[in-house]
């Protein structure tokens, strides 16, 4: 039997609004404002609480340490860690920033995945993401690699890859641009979608940047295994990206014989959906909102794209949206319509309060890292990250324990809070059955 499992990344305690991310609408708008990472960490854990409870499979991926003080030592800063923030607040506060930020928790850009009925080996395989758009996120990669090796431990039936190389020539922003579908009968079909090409001439976006290239996806499909014909290459539409869409998630979302989307989602859509119903059979239901009806600056404040889509445990599926779609008069009505319609599989939409995630331009999808496993690979994850209410409890105690209630970009080079940091993640390493994860607990 195979479950699809959302591995939630959970919120780190520097939770900030940095204004780190240009073409990030809500990042930028909400820059040096003060966050509450316990709120955050708990609105995260509530999120996985609701999942587990409607039948979905849930998992938790830990967060990186956070400010990387591996990272400040490599850019020439040096001395104990108290002597390397005072010296990085002083001289270089906008890399404490960067170094502090705690973008991680949206683990749809952690890796690809494609599992292992799909890869031509019979074995799962995750591709970390190299985030070279973005400096702040670019320092993930490493950190990605070495907790998927972890909870994936076991190489007879999982494959972690290295992140892509290749500079921005082969920039790579994980699931967030990926999408896989099934329906009865069928293989399953991989859409990587891209934003630019990295050689040639082609439509681009003039106002934001592409984060993801054509290149990086070819060869995420070579690396995954996955088969030439069980593989589209989309490319995001230049407008939507240009709209605040920074990824494809922004503007769609797929699962198993349903896909949503905007018609500022990709180029060439018509066509796009033309192959994958002939991919897939007249079971796949494609329903798709006109910039008219949800005009795309509403998608993109309300995010109701970015919702999760999941099979609950009677078999029928439901939407997980952020409360801005319900807020949201053109978002809301979109959603209404797609439930009370007779052509989709969506028979429920839940709306969830993650604000603190919103505020960072993040909703319940960038939230989330989709991995289907079946019985025996989940058996052969010995760590302790799969979601049980007693687990729930555990990880709200720990983040109240040991999570402010507010903080501020300039709060990040705080000694104390570095070591709030460490002693929380010891502990969270320990609780997860993690072992020595981090650089500091060895």
């Amino acid at each position: 039997m195979t479950r699809e499992f959302n591995f939630d990344g959970l919120v780190g305690p520097t939770h900030n609004y940095g204004g780190l991310s240009p073409g990030n609408v809500a990042s930028i708008k909400n820059e040096g404002r003060a966050s509450n990472p316990r709120a955050a960490a708990l609105q995260g854990i509530g999120k996985m609480r609701f999942l587990h409870g409607l039948g979905v499979g849930q998992a938790v991926l830990p967060p990186p340490a956070r400010p990387d003080l591996r990272t400040l030592r490599a850019l020439g800063f040096h001395g104990s860690d108290e002597d390397i923030l005072a010296a990085a607040s002083r001289d270089a506060e906008h890399l404490v920033r960067l170094c502090a930020s705690s973008s991680a928790m949206w683990a749809a850009n952690a890796a690809t995945i494609a599992p292992s009925a799909d890869a031509a080996d019979g074995k799962v395989h995750f591709v970390p993401a190299n985030l070279t758009t973005m400096f702040h996120r670019a320092i993930e990669a490493d950190t990605t690699r070495a907790t998927l090796e972890r909870i994936f431990a076991d190489p007879a039936r999982f494959t972690v890859h290295a992140p892509l190389p290749g500079g921005s020539h082969f920039a790579d922003e994980g699931a967030a641009n990926h999408t896989r579908l099934q329906t009865d009968g069928y293989p399953a079909v991989h859409l990587f979608a891209w934003g630019r090409r990295s050689w040639g001439a082609g439509p681009a976006p003039e106002r934001y940047p592409a984060r993801q290239t054509q290149e990086a996806s070819v060869a995420l499909a070579r690396l995954l295994r996955v088969a030439p014909e069980r593989t589209l290459m989309p490319q995001q539409n230049p407008a939507g990206i240009d709209g605040g869409a920074f990824h494809t998630d922004v503007l769609a979302v797929g699962h198993r014989h349903f896909l949503m989307a905007h018609e500022l989602a990709f180029l060439e859509a018509e066509s796009l959906y033309d192959e994958l119903r002939k991919r897939l059979g007249r079971t796949l239901a494609v329903v798709v909102a006109s910039d008219r009806e949800l005009p795309v600056a509403d998608a993109v404040a309300a995010y109701p794209f970015n919702s999760q889509v999941v099979t609950t445990g009677d078999g029928t599926l439901a939407i997980i949206a952020p409360e801005e779609s319900r807020e949201n008069p053109a978002a809301h009505a979109f959603l209404e319509r797609v439930v009370a319609a007779d052509d989709n599989p969506v028979r429920a939409v839940h709306y969830l309060d993650v604000r603190q995630s919103m505020n960072n331009g993040g909703g319940p999808a960038c939230l989330r890292l989709r991995v289907v496993l079946t019985d025996e690979e989940v058996a052969a994850v010995k760590a302790n990250v799969f979601f049980t209410p007693a687990l729930g409890s555990r990880l709200e105690s720990w983040a109240e324990r040991h999570y402010r209630d507010r903080l501020l970009p300039s709060d990040l080079g705080d000694p104390k809070l570095h070591r709030e940091v460490m002693t929380a993640l010891d502990e969270l390493a320990a609780l997860l059955g993690l072992g020595n994860l981090y650089d500091f607990q060895r």
